[in-house]
This record gives C-alpha cells, sequence and structure tokens, in this order.
C-alpha cells in the first residue's frame, strides 16, 4: 500500500467512521404531507409538552434515496417522542426553499428543520421565523461566516435560529479525489447538481484542493479535473450529464458525482452501463444507494464517501429541545452546531456492515432516542459524533 493511501486510509479511520449518507438533493416537486398542525408557535423559552408539538421538516425530496432514509429516521424518532411532524419536499429550488418555511408556518409548527440550497435563502426563513416565533435549524447545512457574514449575523441576532447539524465538505470533496489518485486515475470528470449549492462548492474546494497539492508532488504525472457539469437532481440529466463528460474529456478514467440525493447517480451509473463502461470508469460519490453492494461488486462503483441520515434527527432533537425551552442560545451567538464525521466504503464487506445496521436495522432504538431527547447540549454532541458501525455494534450486542 503506497504512503499517499496510507495517509488517506489513516485520515478516514481517525475521523470518518460515521456511516450513511451525505446531503445531497431531490427531484421532488413542493408537496407537504401533514400528520397534522397544532397550537400557535411557542414563546422563546416557553415550555411544550411533546404531545403538543409539531416539528416541519423542509427538505429537497421525503421519497429519494437519501430523503427517504432521512424521513424514516425522523419519523422514527416523532413516534418515540409523542411529536406531530409537518413534510413539505421543495426540490432545492430558492422560491420553494423559502415558501416552505412560510407554509410550514402557516401550519402552526413550533419548530423547523431545514435542509435549504444556498445561504441566502436563510434570511428570508430566519425573517420569517422570528415573525412567527417558531424555531429553526439546519441539516446537512450550515452558514458560512465567511463567504455570507450578512446572512451569519442575521442567524446570531435571531433568538429562534437554533443552529447547525452538518459535515466538513472540504474534506469530503478532498478524501473522495485522493482515493481516485491512488487508484491512478488522472482525468476526472465533475457533476455536480446545482449552480450555486453552498455545500457543492466546499466539495469543490475539496477536489480542487487534492488535485492541486498532487500535480505540484508530481510535475511529470498531472492530474485534471474538469469543470463541473450541472445534473440538478434527476436520473435522466445524470445519464446526460455522464455521458456529456466521458465525451468530451479525452482519456476520462473516473467520474465524481458530487450529490444530489443518488438519482443522478443512478442516471450516470445507468449510462455507462448502457454504453458498456461499467468497470472502465472509477465513480465516486457521497450519495449511498439502495444496490451499493452490486455496484461495488460489478465496478459500477469504485468508492463512496459521505457523512450520515441522522443529521437531521439531531437537528429535530435541538429543535426538539429548544421548543421545550431546554436548549437556549447566548443571546448575540450562532447557536448550537454539531459537525458529523464521515464514512468511507470501498468494498462489498465494508456494505454489508453499513446495511446490516443502518439500514435493515435503525442506528438507535426508540428508547435510546428518548434517552438522547433528554440530554445536554454537550451529550448530544457527544452521541452524534461518535455514531459508527462499531458503535452501533457494541450498543446493540
Amino acid at each position: 500500500m503506497g504512503q499517499r493511501m496510507k495517509k488517506v486510509i489513516a485520515l478516514l479511520t481517525a475521523g470518518v467512521m460515521s456511516v450513511g449518507m451525505l446531503a445531497g438533493c431531490g427531484s421532488s416537486a413542493p408537496a407537504s404531507s401533514d400528520s397534522a398542525a397544532t397550537t400557535a408557535a411557542s414563546e422563546a423559552g416557553s415550555a411544550a409538552a411533546p404531545g403538543d408539538i409539531t416539528i416541519g421538516v423542509s427538505i429537497w425530496s421525503s421519497t429519494d434515496v437519501l430523503g427517504s432514509q432521512c424521513k424514516k429516521i425522523v419519523d422514527k424518532a416523532a413516534n418515540a417522542l409523542g411529536v406531530k411532524t409537518t413534510w413539505v419536499d421543495q426540490g432545492h429550488v430558492s422560491e420553494q426553499v423559502t415558501a416552505s418555511v412560510e407554509q410550514l408556518c402557516a401550519a402552526g409548527v413550533q419548530g423547523i428543520i431545514i435542509c435549504n440550497s444556498a445561504d441566502s435563502e436563510m434570511t428570508s426563513a430566519i425573517q420569517t421565523c422570528d415573525a412567527n416565533k417558531v424555531y429553526l435549524a439546519q441539516f446537512f447545512r450550515i452558514i458560512s461566516k465567511e463567504n455570507s457574514p450578512e446572512v451569519y449575523q442575521a442567524a446570531c441576532d435571531s433568538q429562534y435560529y437554533v443552529g447547525a447539524v452538518h459535515e466538513d465538505e472540504v474534506t469530503n470533496g478532498y478524501t473522495l479525489v485522493n482515493l481516485l489518485l491512488d487508484h491512478g486515475d488522472r482525468n476526472i470528470g465533475l457533476e455536480a447538481w446545482t449552480v450555486g449549492d453552498a455545500t457543492f462548492q466546499l466539495r469543490w474546494q475539496g477536489y480542487q484542493q487534492a488535485i492541486e497539492e498532487w500535480n505540484k508532488a508530481n510535475p511529470s504525472d498531472q492530474a485534471t479535473l474538469s469543470e463541473p457539469v450541472y445534473a440538478n437532481t434527476s436520473s435522466e440529466e445524470g445519464a446526460a450529464a455522464a455521458m456529456s463528460l466521458y465525451n468530451s474529456i479525452p482519456g476520462m478514467d473516473a467520474l465524481i458525482v458530487a450529490g444530489g440525493g443518488g438519482d443522478p447517480l443512478v442516471g450516470s451509473i445507468g449510462a455507462f452501463a448502457n454504453a458498456g463502461l461499467t468497470g472502465k470508469i472509477d465513480v465516486v460519490s457521497t450519495d449511498f444507494l439502495d444496490d451499493l453492494a452490486d455496484q461495488l461488486k460489478s465496478g459500477g462503483m469504485f468508492a463512496e464517501s459521505g457523512g450520515h441520515f441522522c443529521d437531521p434527527l439531531f437537528a429535530f432533537l435541538m429543535v426538539y429541545n429548544a421548543v421545550q425551552g431546554k436548549y437556549v442560545k447566548d443571546a448575540g451567538t450562532f447557536g448550537f452546531e454539531i459537525m458529523f464525521p464521515y464514512l468511507y466504503v470501498s468494498s462489498p464487506d465494508d456494505y454489508a456492515n453499513y446495511e446490516k445496521y443502518f439500514v435493515d436495522a435503525d442506528p438507535y432504538t426508540d428508547e435510546e432516542i428518548v434517552e438522547m431527547a433528554g440530554y445536554s447540549f454537550d451529550d448530544l454532541n457527544k452521541a452524534a459524533t461518535s455514531l459508527s458501525i462499531d458503535d452501533v455494534i457494541s450498543r446493540h450486542s
């Protein structure tokens, strides 16, 4: 094993042994499924009994590969805690993202968790929640203090903005490209989902960092990374983007599908299969597939690197505690932040353990969710950042 690969594996084993899926996007048009609407939004700091709480979820899609996993774990938590949920699918279209917050507030929720697309959308989301006295937390996203200082300040100024659950997107992108480079790939195509998406921008930064470091260290063995081709959130557009990259990049030997909720990845893999390219193009992504084990065996996928579909679970628990007056952020501060570590899967054996403990079974029992709901934020943060296959095995063995 080369020194670069050892370095990558050391990085992964030190910080990426949380399992599941990262924030992608989805393909659904706006649609809501209401469990029920309850009382008007609570006053800041006031307590509410669990049975009187409705928490809204604004998500790109509650039905694609990643979104359905998110819905499953959040609904499980809601049932365990006796909380109602209201879901709105907004397709990561900015106007629909901001409208979803208005829709949820109008339904009488006391809290909202949101996977927005761009930082700019959060200004309206925060203003709407402030006006309706509704608590708000992000999942798979965090407002950038550096790139969006005014939006970040709005979050700090709001007593209803609770915080964010997210991943280290730059490390995610950096890791994926290093895995390809260490495997011998040099001509890498890049498939993105939405222009300007904050999460993609950070992943792209990691991709570029890895390429730049490699080329500086290997002047006679240069690697290239294409400009992104955008596939939005559909399998058809994913297929078209993959073949467009293949036809335009001489000697293309790898493809990064940066995200999109899973559907663009399905389309890309299918397009390569139809063209007889399975196993000839190393495909990596941040969206886990239902048939990932088979794709790893066939060569349809080379590797996955991602965060976790439990991000929204912990955002849900943060808002749940804020509604009850238990999590109160200091005035003028950004709020509570959880950063999930990452998982790396590159073999059927890796995926078998993930599937056993995170797909076929839930990583948390109802009793464990109820217990975590009573944690202090520091303890909740520790629980989130320690989540891994080994952690689940030790708890359930």
